[in-house]
């Protein structure tokens, strides 16, 4: 895996790695130099072997990547995106791509299978020309935080609806949306937890809007203390291949209103385990949040499904069945996990 410092689909790689050691798989990560990750799957009893997974002037990462393969002798190896998939070399192993999002496949030529994180992605995969055989499901899993304590922030004020949103300040979250749509919502604070391009943007919004008072953006924050003490966790982006935001909010047991983007409306059945606003609709979307402030016992339904659609398909169990099931098909004779 050679992403980013920060980021879902990087996070996630962590937590599956260790999660499947776990198990009692044998894994080996290998990532792109970052110390903050390397203790982390550290602390998780996993070896892991940083690499540069540099541009096109580095010649040195796929001979050392194919090494520390042939040293390992894996059965199967997932190169985790794009940047991992260029540099991944084929040997005998099962070569896998795992996406999770709409990338170009020129970088899994070499692959013998794809991974999608979504089944919108999967038929995706299909339309392009890959075999139906050799195209998998397999989603991604969030931590269980449903017995976190709840942590309010100390800038909202006690006795008020306070909704939470996470992610970069980029512009496919469309927290401008959120920003205009909270405008028609008197009577709120919302916080937007995360850090990016947009901030300057989105800080002027607030004033222009008028609710510099009830919007806070305190950067980077530990999140699964303020999901379990928000009344309303909102995704209101323009573009979500997967939400991982989502199931952190089904996780929590919070009532989730996102906008219909690919990832979101494929979680949320809308009035069953959340609502959805159509993308860029900041009238819609504010008059789903106030749908869901307003009445109390929907929003106590809508966070009770959103749970039980976590346990059924997003906590870490029938992830790692799944990816089980995956395993065993692409590597039948030598694969021996639990």
């Amino acid at each position: 895996m050679a992403g980013a410092a920060a980021g879902g689909a990087e996070l996630f790689f962590e937590r599956l790695c260790i999660a499947q050691a776990k198990s009692g798989l044998d894994v080996l990560p290998v990532i792109r130099r970052n110390a903050e990750r390397l203790v982390r799957l550290q602390a998780g009893n996993l070896t892991p072997r940083e690499l540069r997974f540099g541009g096109q002037a580095d010649l040195l990462t796929r001979p050392r990547l194919n090494a520390a393969l042939k040293n390992f002798s894996p059965t199967v190896v997932v190169a985790w995106m794009n940047r991992a998939a260029r540099f991944t070399p084929t040997g005998p192993w099962t070569l896998t791509g795992r996406l999770g999002g709409f990338y170009d496949l020129s970088y899994y030529r070499r692959c013998t299978h794809l991974i999608g994180n979504t089944r919108g992605l999967v038929s995706w995969m299909t339309r392009q020309g890959w075999p139906e055989s050799q195209v998998h499901y397999v989603p991604n899993f969030a931590t269980d935080i449903g017995h976190v304590a709840p942590k309010r922030p100390a800038e909202i004020p006690d006795g008020v609806p306070f909704i939470l949103a996470l992610g970069r300040l980029h512009t496919n979250k469309a927290f401008d949306v959120l920003i205009r749509a909270i405008a028609r919502v008197p009577g709120v604070h919302l916080m937007i937890a995360g850090e990016g391009p947009e901030r300057e943007a989105l800080e002027t919004l607030t004033r222009t809007e008028r609710v510099s008072d009830r919007v806070h953006m305190p950067g980077w924050v530990d999140p699964p203390g303020l999901i379990r003490a928000c009344d309303l966790f909102v995704c209101p982006s323009r573009h979500e291949p997967l939400g991982n935001v989502v199931i952190e909010g089904f996780s929590a047991v919070r009532p989730v209103v996102a906008a219909a983007s690919q990832g979101p409306r494929e979680l949320i059945v809308h009035g069953r385990n959340g609502l959805l606003a159509s993308i860029d609709d900041d009238k819609m979307l504010a008059a789903a949040m106030q749908t869901v402030l307003s009445d109390h016992a929907l929003a106590h339904r809508l966070a009770v499904a959103g749970r039980a659609t976590y346990e059924h398909d997003f906590a870490p169990k029938p992830v790692l069945a799944a990816w089980s099931v995956f395993l065993r098909r692409v590597a039948p004779d030598a694969y021996q996990g639990a």
